[in-house]
């Protein structure tokens, strides 16, 4: 059968719609507290071949469901790859996950569960960008996560500069580095090599596409100002629940209703105050608790209660609680409400035990984020950077990533 001009037009158009990006699917209101990290405490997993990586997550509903999970390969811009299962992975994937145990003590219950990869079952066969699904017994999706793999193949080296924007001159701050690629052979880098760059693995700010500016030997330059830069933003808010009976600097009361409920002291608003630093995980938490030594069995969950001021400034905008605890989701879980008793915008949030970053956001009408308005930007603010170096060779049918940098705002210079 011959297919003219417009059946293969539509043909095509129908695949280019099929390779949708692979975005991170967040969970129903009963599955919290994923983990989902690598060597590293960070909780976004950037592994080399073959290392380990772990899930961990909490089912409130306590009823000890069957949980499945498939992996899925993707291309540099996190689209699906056209690899076969058989050629990115060792074994099979869709396995039930199997290592689960239910709470011990809690007055909230809920089941654990765990899974490692490369486990009995499968193990990765190639580097790149790679999304861990998970499924209920009813092969519907619950959540989703990225994660990537490396080998070591070039080196980077990597400074962060404050931006030569006069305009933005207190606010940004700007990645510069070079890929020396001594022993690995680059016929065509601007086409063959492609370059991510995420500011504390937060994925909807991270910076693609960006050309070598030139070469040195075996060196590729990336001195940009603008196409490299980043606002800095504000170190984070934090609070601590390690000590469910314990208030803080932060935590004003404690009251103990059905499970416990920890308010917070109001917020103030930071973008016009003085830069002041203090010490953060860029958005991170970590689970642990005083009342036992199980954290993942044995940590409780707790209502913690979040205040804003009003301000007219907000107008009728959507405020947010932003952090990695729901993995930067904004929903209704997290959106804060207008009382008008306290003139405060107001949420209670259900988290375990342990130590949080937070900030505020605010979503438009427009549905634009504004992830600085309230908290303010800054070029001091200390945040991590990660380079992410991949590589397709003419010919290839994959996106590898070759190697990684890494760098800090701690010690920018001008």
């Amino acid at each position: 059968m011959r297919l003219n001009l417009k059946q293969i037009f539509i043909l095509l158009f129908t695949a280019s719609l099929s390779a949708q990006v692979q975005i991170e699917v967040n969970p129903p209101s009963n599955i919290k507290s994923i983990i989902f990290k690598g060597p590293t405490e960070d909780q976004f997993p950037v592994v080399r071949l073959g290392e380990r990586i772990t899930l961990e997550f909490d089912d409130i509903l306590a009823n000890e469901q069957d949980y499945y999970y498939k992996i899925v390969y993707c291309n540099y811009d996190w689209t699906p790859s056209d690899l076969l299962k058989s050629q990115f992975l060792t074994g099979m994937d869709n396995q039930r996950i199997i290592d689960y145990e239910n709470s011990y003590t809690t007055l909230q219950p809920y089941s654990n569960y765990r899974l490692s990869i490369p486990n009995n079952n499968v193990r990765l066969k190639v580097s790149g960008n790679y999304v861990l699904e998970v499924y209920n017994s009813s092969s519907e999706l619950q959540f989703s996560r990225r994660f990537v793999v490396y080998q070591n193949l070039v080196t980077v080296g990597a400074t962060v500069k404050r931006s030569r924007d006069f305009d933005f001159l207190n606010e940004k701050q700007t990645v510069q580095f070079k890929i020396n690629s001594a022993g690995f052979q680059l016929v065509n880098p601007k086409k063959e090599v492609k370059i991510a760059i995420i500011q504390n693995h937060y994925w909807p700010t991270a910076r693609y596409n960006i050309k070598p500016q030139f070469t040195i030997g075996s060196e590729l330059v990336y001195k940009y100002d603008e196409e490299t830069s980043f606002y800095g933003g504000n170190e984070f808010l934090n609070f601590d629940t390690k000590d469910l009976r314990a208030p803080s600097a932060v935590i004003s009361s404690i009251e103990l209703l059905d499970i416990y409920n920890h308010y917070l002291f109001p917020n103030r608003y930071r973008f016009e105050d003085p830069y002041t630093y203090f010490p953060d995980v860029n958005g991170d938490f970590v689970i642990r608790t005083l009342q036992g030594e199980d954290v993942s069995r044995e940590a409780e969950y707790t209502n913690i209660h979040f205040k804003l001021p009003y301000t007219e400034s907000l107008g009728l905008d959507d405020v947010y609680v932003f952090g990695k605890y729901n993995n930067y989701a904004l929903n209704e879980e997290n959106k804060m409400v207008y009382n008008e008793t306290t003139g405060d915008m107001e949420v209670a949030i259900k988290l375990k035990q342990g130590f949080y970053n937070y900030k505020y956001v605010i979503k438009d009408a427009e549905e634009v984020v504004h992830l600085n308005t309230i908290s303010g930007n800054f070029h001091f603010t200390e945040n991590n950077y990660l380079i992410l170096v991949y590589y397709r060779n003419f010919g290839d049918m994959y996106d590898s990533i070759i190697g990684i940098g890494t760098t800090n705002s701690r010690d920018i210079t001008n």
